[in-house]
């Protein structure tokens, strides 16, 4: 009976919720009765799943991430979005160090708290993001990109984002919502129908982490000045 009891703990109607999803849409691609690849469809599934949990600040969404940096890596190859093909091999390298940080970036070796970045910070960021926008644009034209400004404002929009996860500022929320309603306007047009829907999940899911942020760092910060006024 405990047995059972841990079981449906594991098997929540979250995880009975991301399977069926799963086998439907890799049933639907196989049989060409969507119009995505099983890769896209990968891409999709992996990549809602990390952005749900990240929501949850759970640790797992950097294995995952890592996952659908894989997926995607292939998918852009094939429609010629280079810049955000080469972005996930950086998604890659920021997921190891956001898998370290998240375990052991806080005081004392201890587990990452969100914080809020500060201004200096975000100016040197932001003058960071805006040169490299400039030169990725004048690469990207020259290469032959499909679309060099979006793509170029887009990937490094996400790597600012990415980063700021990666130390837990919740400003990367704000950042990632910016980036997904482009995204959702890029892949439209790029015919990449279910890609647009994820990157639509993914700002849903935003705006739900930004708020489920702000309520955890607000509780936290209750909670310490309680404890600090009972002293």
């Amino acid at each position: 009976m405990k047995i059972l009891n841990k079981v449906s703990k594991i098997i929540n109607k979250s995880t009975v919720f991301w399977l069926l999803l799963s086998i439907s849409l890799i049933a639907l691609s196989r049989y060409a009765l969507i119009p995505a690849s099983i890769t896209e469809v990968l891409g999709f599934i992996s990549g809602a799943l990390c952005v749900w949990l990240i929501v949850k600040q759970n640790i797992w969404n950097w294995p995952v991430g890592i996952i659908n940096a894989v997926m995607f890596i292939v998918l852009f190859y094939q429609s010629q979005l280079y810049a955000d093909m080469a972005l996930q091999f950086i998604y890659i390298i920021l997921g190891v160090f956001g898998w370290y940080w998240w375990l052991r970036g806080g005081d004392n070796n201890s587990a990452l708290k969100i914080q809020s970045i500060g201004k200096v910070h975000a100016l040197v960021l932001l003058t960071i993001s805006v040169i490299a926008t400039i030169a990725m644009r004048n690469y990207l034209v020259s290469i032959g990109d499909s679309a060099p400004t979006l793509d170029a404002l887009t990937t490094v929009m996400s790597l600012s984002a990415q980063y700021m996860l990666t130390r837990k500022f919740i400003e990367n929320w704000v950042v990632w919502i910016a980036a997904d309603v482009i995204y959702i306007g890029l892949y439209t047009y790029r015919e990449l129908y279910l890609t647009s829907i994820l990157y639509a999940v993914f700002l849903s899911l935003c705006i739900s982490g930004l708020i489920a942020w702000h309520k955890s760092r607000t509780q936290r910060s209750n909670l310490i000045n309680s404890k600090e006024a009972e002293s």
